[in-house]
């Protein structure tokens, strides 16, 4: 199966969907590079930036757990590196 490197860019605005965030991001541990978290106080958001080594519709399927979150919103960029498994 090929795989696919991707950046997620996740704001969290609702701080109450943090646990499920991190459970989710748990699930999908094995994919994930690395994972930056900054907490932005001054606007009262988290912005993390996950970087992730999987096949497209695994990511696609992170994204989309993590988007459908209450006050948290995710977009992916994709590299067109492909690694075939």
């Amino acid at each position: 199966m090929d795989t696919r490197v991707a950046v997620i860019g996740i704001i969290v605005e609702d701080e109450s969907s943090v646990d499920q965030l991190n459970a989710i991001l748990h699930e999908y541990g094995p994919h994930i590079v690395g994972r930056l978290g900054i907490p932005y106080r001054a606007r009262d958001i988290n912005i993390i930036s996950i970087a992730i080594d999987a096949p497209q519709d695994t990511i696609s399927a992170l994204a989309g757990k993590v988007g459908g979150l209450p006050g948290v919103s995710a977009k992916t960029a994709y590299s067109n590196v492909v690694t075939r498994a």
